[in-house]
């Protein structure tokens, strides 16, 4: 009930100074006011229910149960499903949850769920039922709903055969306020596809597997693609900040600095439990939330539990996606590692893994077959800083079982860094351990060899400087480091670095040796590492230093002569070019591994911004200043649908189909030769097709004037009636030179 206001008016105040009708009551009234709809935030309804008998009631109520508990907690007394006059259900439910975001996440998630072959969920709110069906929002008549003209979607992968031919890659370009998707021509320059102004506001960014090209607003997330580039999805998140796609695109989680404000006349497709939140997770083929959250808690202890000296960086992605897009974890960090099911975003039977001061965690990239192990799982691996007198811990734990596979204790360690290798074949964790006077530093490598059985790890302990980057080869077995004495921020000046390369040794079979010290290139600049996706080829570069701008292109199997010291050892190290790009911001490969292109964003700095683009050899192809350029993205492509025995059959008869290929080369290049001949005849022919025309005009004019020569218009005549000729001389001076004579 709400309270009386009555006492207000006995307070003793003159009348006269006052008109009670004009005092505005509005905030104590809201604030003291019940709100008879709060009671029914827990409730949804469920309708769409096969028609049951009095009977069948206890059969259909414990088979809805099953898919009802498995966003949140109800149970079956907490279902009424009323029955009609004629002893049969309506054909609805009111279902009770323990709170209301269950039933939020209820009407998110159920509802158009099939419930069998001829029936399916709608799920609504209570509160819903009360705000839409008032008076005057529901018809009375029956109205037939209008279903609309089947039209055949357009072939979201349908870039994947070019027209020409040829195999070409696209990439997008976003400079200025225009945001362009281009064929990449090797040699002719960029094609357009397609180019739009103000087509974002913010960045753009490729889904995973290249189907969509996505642009930020502030009124949300949109998604683009097709033949047509047209808009196939929105998420309508304000103010976006980031965004991840998992690696499947299935779903995709969109972060804002803002938390959500739901407004009062409610939101397209949010709900009132996400208000104030921060993070949503959507699912990208209907284009539904499955779930909010608010920022995360960042740590305020240091490992060792002290104060942390600085602030802890922003985690992002602060959820992550395994392999195989059914789960999505993120961390509580110093408690626990939350991984959820997807679609329905509950939790891994319904608890948190317990993990005592977990600092970090990465999912395997691939669904790892582990030697010994036939049951379905996906693979994380996550660190523990030293607590009291426990040493620091590196766990791998399988996923639904949440065994721990196998851990590893670590002492005096400051910092550690966990890397997979792409195929989940390899978890390197770089430990940066401290002497006892924690006055010096150094790093080693303990490589998890997950698929060879009882998972063992290996001591790379070779590299007794700071490593500041780390890069495995993609699908390969080989890596990179860069190691500095002096680590970043000590100096004003960015330090020298090293560049080590390393590799297996050989061994006979397939079994893959020790990993082994290759080369180190000294006194260096170098601070960025870029594999090609297929492996072999790797760029390392000096980005947003003022020191140089290098990028350096490297062959790790080079086919010449091999040094003595490198027989044993599965790799040949060759420095193939070395090419500057002054500003340089940013390097990226193509998916095929043929091309690379380094930019100088405008985002970053001002001077001379543009890309260069170059061969997988280092030679460069084109260079392209441009007013304000911002980003440059290559679109991704899907994994091949080819078999490995396929792949093998092609690369045995790779000579024959290079032919065939060869050959189109030749003759798109004479067809092109061709092309500019024939353009340039064209040009000839309308030369002289203006000079006729001319000459007509003229000829007429000089009929017009009786002049019936054209001599006879051209030379003035003199005295004795001959033609008179006029010579002009005209003096040029060539070189002219002064000199002094004393």
């Amino acid at each position: 009930m709400a309270p009386s206001f009555d006492h207000l008016r006995d307070a003793d105040v003159d009348e006269d100074d006052y008109d009670e009708n004009e005092i505005d009551l509005s905030d104590l009234r809201e604030k003291y006011e019940v709100q008879l709809e709060q009671g029914f935030d827990t409730f949804v309804v469920i309708d769409g229910l096969p028609e049951v008998t009095e009977e069948q009631k206890p059969k259909l109520v414990k088979f809805l149960l099953k898919k009802l508990k498995s966003v949140g907690n109800t149970k079956e007394e907490s279902i009424f499903m009323p029955m009609g006059d004629d002893g049969k259900s309506l054909r609805f439910a009111f279902v009770e949850y323990s709170t209301a975001a269950e039933a939020a996440a209820a009407v998110r998630q159920l509802d158009l769920v099939p419930l069998d072959k001829k029936h399916t969920l709608r799920v609504n709110k209570m509160t819903d039922i009360e705000r839409f069906g008032r008076e005057g929002r529901v018809e009375e008549e029956y109205q037939a709903p209008v279903i609309e003209e089947f039209k055949e979607k357009e072939h979201m992968r349908s870039w994947l055969a070019d027209p020409s031919g040829r195999g070409r890659d696209q990439f997008a370009m976003y400079r200025g306020e225009s945001v362009g998707v281009f064929w990449n021509n090797e040699k002719d320059g960029p094609e357009n596809v397609v180019d739009r102004q103000h087509w974002t506001e913010s960045f753009i960014q490729w889904s995973p597997l290249g189907t969509f090209l996505t642009s930020v607003h502030q009124q949300g997330v949109q998604l683009w693609g097709g033949p047509s580039w047209t808009r196939q999805k929105r998420f309508a998140h304000p103010f976006v900040n980031m965004l991840d796609f998992s690696p499947g695109e299935k779903y995709v989680v969109t972060w804002s600095n803002r938390p959500i404000s739901i407004p009062d006349e409610g939101h397209p497709q949010l709900a009132a439990d996400d208000d104030g939140k921060n993070y949503v997770i959507w699912e990208v083929e209907t284009g539904k939330p499955l779930r909010s959250f608010a920022n995360l808690d960042l740590p305020t202890t240091g490992p060792d539990g002290g104060p942390l000296k600085a602030p802890p960086k922003f985690p992002w992605p602060a959820f992550k996606w395994s392999a195989d897009d059914k789960y999505v974890a993120r961390l509580t960090q110093g408690q626990s590692i939350s991984v959820y099911e997807l679609p329905s975003m509950t939790l891994l039977d319904k608890t948190t893994i317990k993990i005592e001061g977990v600092m970090d965690f990465e999912w395997a990239p691939a669904t790892v077959q582990r030697d010994g192990t036939k049951q379905y799982e996906q693979l994380f691996c996550y660190w523990t800083p030293e607590l009291g007198s426990n040493p620091a811990k590196v766990g791998l734990m399988s996923i639904p079982s949440k065994e721990v596979v196998r851990s590893l204790n670590l002492f005096s360690v400051s910092d550690a860094k966990l890397h997979w290798q792409s195929d989940g074949t390899y978890l390197a964790v770089k430990v940066d351990r401290h002497s006892k006077s924690k006055k010096s530093q150094a790093t080693t490598l303990e490589i998890f060899r997950v698929k060879e059985k009882g998972v063992p790890v290996e001591v790379v302990d070779t590299i007794k400087d700071t490593v500041i980057n780390f890069a495995w080869e993609p699908k390969g077995d080989r890596f990179v480091v860069i190691t500095t004495t002096e680590p970043a921020g000590q100096t004003a000046v960015p330090p020298k670095t090293s560049v080590a390369f390393f590799c297996p040794e050989k061994v006979k079979g397939n079994a893959v040796g020790n990993f082994k010290h290759l080369r180190t290139l000294e006194k260096k600049n170098s601070n960025s590492i870029y594999w090609s996706p297929r492996g072999r080829f790797v760029v390392v570069a000096t980005i947003a230093n003022q020191q140089g701008s290098d990028l350096e292109f490297y062959d790790m199997d080079f086919e010449g002569e091999k040094p003595e010291s490198d027989k044993d050892l599965t790799a040949n190290l060759q420095l193939m070019n070395i090419s500057d790009h002054y500003g340089v911001t940013d390097v990226q490969w193509d998916p095929s591994g043929r091309f690379v292109t380094s930019w100088a964003s405008a985002w970053k700095h001002a001077m001379e911004n543009g890309y260069h683009m170059y061969d997988f050899k280092g030679e460069q192809l084109r260079e392209e200043p441009l007013e304000k350029f911002k980003q440059w993205a290559w679109r991704p492509r899907p994994a091949t649908l080819l078999t490995k025995e396929e792949q093998k059959q092609i690369r045995k008869n790779l000579r024959e189909y290079s032919k065939t290929f060869e050959q189109e080369d030749a003759e798109r290049v004479a067809g092109a030769d061709q092309a500019v001949v024939d353009e340039r005849r064209r040009m000839l022919d309308e030369w002289y097709a203006w000079r006729q025309s001319v000459e007509e005009d003229l000829e007429w004019e000089r009929e017009e004037l009786g002049l019936s020569k054209p001599e006879d218009a051209a030379a003035p005549k003199g005295e004795d009636g001959e033609g008179e000729v006029i010579e002009e001389i005209v003096e040029e001076v060539l070189e002219e030179t002064e000199e002094i004579v004393q």
